[in-house]
């Protein structure tokens, strides 16, 4: 995810200072990765430096100043620009999985064993998921689901793996 893009999104409802933007950060995007202050300022001074934002006030306090942050016209047209374009679908075609169960039938180790363990994690990790899809909101209920249907796939693919491995376990060693 860009976060550059997501707190110039934030900001098109009206301006906010940084504690504020991590704060909205959080609660929409953040649940499982909140941001942290640094992460926040850094990324809105290099959206100052890029004319992507503008401070809309200063206002003094007990520490450092506080600056409010707007965005821009070219600000509006890079998140329109970012949200119009496509994210490159992500293949996996060298997955960690597939480096360890090669491994372990390379190394004469038991990967059915390595199956079985990663099996029971993803099954673990999607009751997680399915618990927290029931108690949360819509937009969280969208988070889990696309969570899950990941590791749906991935159990797809170590039964399969499961089932072809005598086969994988010949060209491996052969």
């Amino acid at each position: 995810m860009s976060i550059g893009h997501a707190l110039l999104g934030l900001l098109e409802s009206g301006p906010r200072h940084g504690y504020d933007l991590k704060r909205a950060f959080d609660e929409k995007f953040g649940h499982d990765r909140p941001l942290h202050y640094g992460q926040v300022y850094s990324t809105m001074s290099r959206l100052l430096k890029n004319g992507l934002v503008e401070v809309d006030g200063v206002e003094a306090g007990d520490g450092p100043d506080r600056k409010r942050y707007a965005i821009t016209d070219a600000g509006i047209t890079d998140v329109a620009r970012w949200l119009a374009t496509p994210e490159k679908p992500e293949p996996y075609l060298q997955s960690t999985l597939y480096t360890k169960v090669v491994l372990a039938l390379m190394t004469g180790r038991d990967a059915s064993d390595l199956l079985d363990t990663q099996r029971a994690e993803h099954l673990r990790l999607m009751r997680i998921l399915t618990d927290r899809k029931r108690r949360g909101d819509l937009a969280d209920q969208l988070v889990c689901d696309h969570a899950l249907f990941h590791l749906e796939a991935d159990l797809r693919w170590l039964e399969l793996t499961a089932a072809r491995l005598d086969g994988l376990t010949k060209e491996v060693r052969g």
